[in-house]
This record gives C-alpha cells, sequence and structure tokens, in this order.
C-alpha cells in the first residue's frame, strides 16, 4: 500500500494492523492541516504536496479494504474513501479550503470511531 509506505522508515512495520491505520488516519489528518495552511499562505508547492501525500493515504487505506469479508461496511467506507479522494482533488485543483475542511472531517470521525474500539476486538496479523 502507498500510504504505509510511509510508516517504513520510522519502524511501523512492526505496529499491529490497528495500530498502523490509526497512524495513517493520524497522518492524514495532519497532511489536510499542512494544505490548508499551503494554501492560506499561498504555497502551492507545498499545497501539492501535502495533498499528495493525503491522497495516498487514503488510497492505502482503500487498498486495504476486505470487500469480501467486511460486507457492506467495507462498501461503506470505499464509498466514503472515494468520495473524500474526490474532495481532495477538487481541493488541490480550486484551492477550496472549504473541501478539504469536509475531507479532514469525514475522515476524523472515522478515526474517532476506530479509536474506539477496546483492544479485544484489535485485529492482529498472524
Amino acid at each position: 500500500m502507498k500510504g504505509i509506505n510511509e510508516y517504513k522508515t520510522v519502524g511501523a512495520e512492526s505496529a499491529s494492523p490497528h495500530k498502523l491505520i490509526q497512524m495513517l488516519f493520524d497522518t492524514y489528518l495532519v497532511r489536510v492541516d499542512q494544505a490548508i495552511t499551503a494554501i492560506q499562505a499561498k504555497d502551492m508547492n507545498a499545497k501539492g504536496i501535502a495533498t499528495s501525500k493525503a491522497l495516498a493515504i487514503v488510497g492505502g487505506l482503500e487498498e486495504g479494504l476486505d470487500l469480501e469479508k467486511g460486507g457492506e461496511l467495507a462498501e461503506n467506507l470505499q464509498a466514503l474513501y472515494r468520495y473524500v479522494r474526490q474532495r481532495l482533488l477538487v481541493a488541490t485543483d480550486k484551492n477550496d479550503i472549504e473541501a478539504l475542511k469536509e475531507a479532514r472531517e469525514l475522515i476524523f470521525q472515522i478515526k474517532d470511531a476506530w479509536d474506539q474500539i477496546p483492544a479485544e476486538f484489535h485485529f492482529h496479523q498472524g
């Protein structure tokens, strides 16, 4: 997954899958915040870099979905990730801060729910 490659340099490959997804969500939020700040500062290069990294993370999250085992929930997440990706593309094309804020809030809501999953329900590699 493209979004996961960012973590290989910090040793996250040893993190549990649950923790890795938390890290992806956290980094995504940082990247969107960076894109918003860059647009405000009129730094289009920084905006492009931050948005590109946010898009890669969303792509990685989508690639990680198991549509066969995940059923309707995985399908709903796939639709959400595709919508978020579309909003990120609009945001970068039009320097639309509101589209970035929407894309940030949608993933923040998923991250918040993810963070509340009790440890006994975390999935593990194996």
